[in-house]
């Protein structure tokens, strides 16, 4: 490989000014170098191409444990997770995965930290240090990381694929790791952990095997010399890359139907074939071109089809797990009870629509319908942050060629009928595996996974069999897909009357306001509509906010087999029941935008219940309720936070509660109630004029309020709901504990909220500061210091305005009770820090030159270079504006704003704010500690709770009689009279 800079033409976007430079260093290790002088964060992402493949055996999940460990310290920053500190103190993040062949290190920062990041960063591949004491400690968080995924049912039946595969073949193994395998057996076997850790480390991490993505704002030349500097210094001992030849499954792991037993409810059918991988023809993408056509959801299609039968409500398909010896091409399906009941007639319509493309044989119309989007789709593709795009990129570079680096395989280019059907032909019945998962397998299965307890039984199946079900399936009209009428063919750009910085309201009735922002900082031929339906009557009872979540679920229902279409177009629709009604969201090209929303409104103009499909839906929404209880502890105790603080919200449980009585004839009564009275607020960006937002709203508002006889009525003054927030009282510590919900989940929780203020520029800087400089230290005294769970993390929380910290914490070695002591000991631990600091340290720069907590000027930068960070792209605006007009804050100028109060802040002014808000004991503190038990700690749940308390612990029995009897702060959002504008 020639080592310097290679001219090699990167194939890129037509709308992409970035500069792009391929370099191979004198170690062989290959740089993908960017040059983006608009950007506001630099990124790095490193792809090492070993995984948990090449764990050794008895040392299950050996990558995995590697990855966490080079975060911890090196020789040349040899203070313990100072690296991770830098990253966030400097307004970063950083973060790894390991997967079966790679393992991927990233982050980003602000540009001006971007240098020293960098070189932290370098020293993983260097000379990192895995000290014993570390080494010990990090074993506890994988194996609290895979505590949090026993009772998942993605990883246990992930699992369960892999055992039943060949067990000399690296696909079979467990990836993750556990204590068991990293502590237990290699200690039994006359092991040390750290030392198999460092050969493997010396035997794997060779600079050869690497590739890099540096994204910076800096010219290339600058950021070769940069990466140069840094990055030479990794060693290089040629290491082969590693194969792993053969397929994972033998005969015997083919023409095999396992019944599988799952945590959740609900039903799931799994239809999966070895395939040759589709990586060796990725300029003909047959996996895409089958997928496409498998998994459509129009008319004809298969879903369609299983739908109308009722017995499907999901239908994936394309190819799964791969590499580029193996493939797997999976077709999932979502499937009601009574779908459960016709499992061979759903495999045997598969099977026939897989006969009915071999018929037809692969149409070239379709793949050049395909290939026009993908196109498209990559010639327009929105800018996302930079971390996300070196991630993509640089796990792409060992499998491109350096032209494609880009590009991947998402360009399907070459139309090759034989590589299409070969592929088609591999989906067999003779090579067939069917995975069908569901409770009612429970207690009629004979077998144990080892690594997650999933209880499942295996049955041969033959092709005589498979042919049965082909023969007995409902004889349903399946055909291809029509040709599809939502590709945009106009991908001009409008041109901006006004060059608004900020919304403008367009205008304003009884009925709705309008904002509007024409796209000033894109230029990208796509527009973002949001209309937001504001129902009181949506939310008056339990009952309602169920019959208008089925409500806006039917609508997609309804749309579905038309939307679809739109939606592999790049036209995106989402119809969600919110706090007060419902709102309809569109975004993506704005060419054919119009019809698909004059549809969407007319459909719900028009609604009928079916009560065929209501019945479907009802089940569905019924096993979700069900589900709540399978949640993650610190979901659980994020839920009741949220329904502590929120008022004017239904528990789940009361919801759960009246499904069962509820039936279609309710929703026929309810649905024109509910629409009876309605304000519409609506924001629509992007690439439309201003007269073009204005026709389409007026259009709405003549469907829904004019005529003889409207559907709506505007809203009497008195009806305008807003989301309204409990106030906590000043100097008191509330405490609500309850049991996990799910009596086999190990794992507790604690949610240690403190309330602040309402939205406020000046103190709204003072807790992101406090909460930027606090962040890592709290990660690393409670996480890689006490090692009190995986899940451990301190984080700004904002109901509809009122601001807050929260501490949230998951874990299976100690109960809620001692985690809250924890964190009260590290904010007095942290309070002693701060009080170090002086005055001249608060303008100082990084880094300090030991522990003591600096709040540094830098940090003040950093956290000003965040808020002046520029939106991405046309979604990420939109959500930022619509997030101030759903709050009433209207407060579009906030990131301006929220910089000028931040450079006027002294070090006194925070000092004053954390003994004022945040310290133990502050006199105008206010907490509230959410505690989960799980089956761990369940037996300390009494004894917690039955301690005398401080006469400012007030321990909440019922969240709805603490609710009623606690003020509320004001909302932002006055009736349409008081609209501030």
């Amino acid at each position: 490989m020639a080592v310097g800079r290679d001219d090699v033409e990167i194939l890129k976007p037509r709308t992409d000014k970035r500069e792009y430079r391929r370099i191979v260093l004198r170690n062989s290790l290959q740089v993908l170098l960017i040059s983006d002088p608009d950007t506001d964060k630099c990124a790095a992402s490193m792809n090492v191409s070993v995984g948990s493949f090449s764990d050794p055996a008895g040392l299950e999940g050996l990558a995995h444990f590697l990855e966490h460990m080079l975060f911890y310290a090196s020789e040349k920053y040899p203070l313990e997770d100072s690296y991770s500190k830098y990253i966030t103190e400097h307004g970063g993040s950083t973060n790894a995965f390991t997967s079966s062949e790679h393992t991927n290190y990233y982050f980003d920062v602000t540009t001006d930290s971007f240098e020293e990041a960098l070189d932290r960063f370098a020293q993983f591949f260097i000379k990192p240090l895995m000290s014993a004491d570390a080494t010990m400690r990090e074993i506890k968080a994988v194996d609290s990381e895979n505590q949090k995924n026993l009772l998942s049912d993605a990883w246990r039946m992930n699992q369960l694929r892999k055992h039943l595969s060949l067990e000399g073949h690296p696909y079979h193994k467990f990836s993750t790791g556990n204590w068991e395998t990293l502590a237990v057996r290699p200690k039994a076997k006359g092991l040390d952990t750290r030392d198999e850790l460092i050969k493997f480390y010396d035997a794997n991490y060779s600079a050869n095997l690497m590739h890099l993505v540096v994204y910076s704002k800096e010219s290339l030349d600058k950021i070769q010399s940069l990466v140069e500097d840094k990055f030479q210094e990794i060693r290089n001992t040629d290491r082969s890359y590693l194969h792993f030849p053969g397929q994972p499954c033998a005969s015997e792991h083919l023409q095999i139907l396992v019944r599988a037993v799952p945590i959740k409810q609900g039903h799931k059918l799994r239809i999966i074939w070895p395939i040759t991988p589709s990586i060796r023809h990725y300029k003909e993408a047959p996996c895409r071109y089958l997928g496409h056509l498998i998994g459509h959801e129009g008319e004809g299609s298969l879903f369609y089809v299983l739908k109308t039968l009722g017995w499907a409500t999901g239908l994936s398909a394309g190819e799964g797990d791969w590499t580029s010896e193996y493939s797997f091409f999976d077709v999932v399906i979502e499937v009601t009870d009574a779908g459960h009941e016709h499992m061979q007639d759903i495999v045997g319509l598969l099977f026939r629509y897989i006969n009915l493309l071999q018929k037809s044989g692969a149409c070239k119309w379709i793949f050049d319908e395909l290939s026009a989007i993908s196109e498209t789709t990559f010639h327009y593709q929105d800018k996302f942050p930079a971390i996300d795009y070196v991630v993509n990129i640089a796990s792409n570079m060992q499998i491109y060629p350096p032209k494609d680096w880009l590009v991947g395989s998402s360009l399907p280019s070459s139309f090759c009928p034989e590589t299409i059907e070969k592929i088609l032909n591999e989906l067999s019945p003779n090579k067939v595996r069917i995975f069908w998962e569901s409770k009612k397998f429970e207690g009629h299965t004979d077998m144990v996974e080892p690594w997650y307890g999933t209880s499942y039984s295996v049955e041969k199946i033959n092709d005589s069999v498979i042919q049965e079900w082909i023969l007995s399936a409902p004889d349903e009209n399946l055909h291809l897909p029509a040709p599809n009428i939502f590709i945009p063919t106009d991908l001009s750009l409008k041109e901006a009357q006004e060059k608004a910085k900020f919304p403008v309201l367009l205008r304003k009735s009884s009925y709705s306001t309008l904002w509007y922002k024409p796209d000033t900082m894109f230029t990208s031929p796509k527009a973002f509509v949001k209309i937001y339906f504001n129902c009181p009557h949506s939310s008056s009872s339990p009952e309602a906010e169920v019959l208008t979540d089925i409500f806006t679920r039917l609508l997609m229902d309804y749309l579905n087999e038309y939307a679809y279409y739109a939606q592999v177009a790049g036209l995106y629709y989402g119809l969600h029941h919110t706090d007060n009604g419902f709102q309809v969201t569109l975004v993506g090209y704005n060419h054919k935008l119009r019809i698909l929303l004059e549809t969407v409104v007319q459909k719900i103009a028009e609604f009928k219940v079916k009560p065929d499909r209501f019945s479907v839906i009802k089940e569905l929404v019924t096993k979700e309720y069900q589900n709540f209880k399978f949640q993650q502890p610190y979901q659980q105790a994020m839920y009741y936070c949220s329904l502590m603080l929120q008022d004017q919200t239904w528990p789940w449980i009361e919801e759960l509660e009246v499904l069962p009585h509820l039936e279609a004839e309710d929703l026929a009564k309810f649905a024109p109630m509910m629409l009876s009275r309605a304000f519409l607020e609506c924001y629509i960006a992007g690439n439309i004029e201003s007269n073009e937002a204005g026709s389409m709203i007026q259009h709405i508002e003549d469907v829904f309020f004019k005529g003889s006889n409207p559907i709506c009525q505007p809203l009497f003054p008195s009806q305008h709901l807003t989301n309204r927030v409990v106030k906590l009282d000043k100097g008191k510590s509330y405490v609500y504990s309850n049991y996990g919900l799910n009596p086999n989940d190990e794992n507790s929780c604690l949610v240690h909220y403190i309330q602040v203020h309402q939205d406020d520029f000046q103190m709204n800087v003072k807790l992101q500061l406090f909460g930027l400089i606090a962040k890592q230290p709290a990660f690393h005294q409670l996480r890689s210091v006490e090692q009190l769970g995986y899940i451990t993390v301190l984080m700004q929380r904002n109901d509809s305005g009122i601001r807050g910290l929260q501490f949230i914490i998951q874990s299976s070695v100690k109960g809620p009770k001692h985690i809250d002591t924890r964190v009260e000991s590290f904010l007095e631990m942290f309070e002693s820090k701060l009080y170090e600091m002086t005055s001249e340290q608060f303008k100082s720069i990084w880094p300090p030159k030991d522990e003591i907590i600096f709040v540094t000027q830098s940090n003040v930068n950093a956290l000003i270079d965040m808020k002046l960070e520029k939106h991405k792209n046309l979604r990420e605006e939109s959500g930022f504006y619509w997030r101030e007009i759903s709050d009433g804050t209207l407060k579009f100028d906030r990131r301006e704003a929220e910089v000028a109060a931040l450079r006027q802040l002294t070090q006194e002014e925070l000092i004053a704010f954390f003994n004022e808000y945040v310290k133990i004991g502050a006199p105008r503190k206010k907490t509230l500690s959410i505690r989960v038990y799980g089956n761990q700690h369940a037996s300390e749940y009494t004894s917690d709770n039955s301690e005398s308390v401080e006469p400012t612990v007030v321990h909440i029995d019922d969240i709805f009689s603490f609710r009623r009897s606690q003020p509320l702060y004001g909302s932002f959002k006055g009736g349409f009279g008081q609209m501030k504008l």
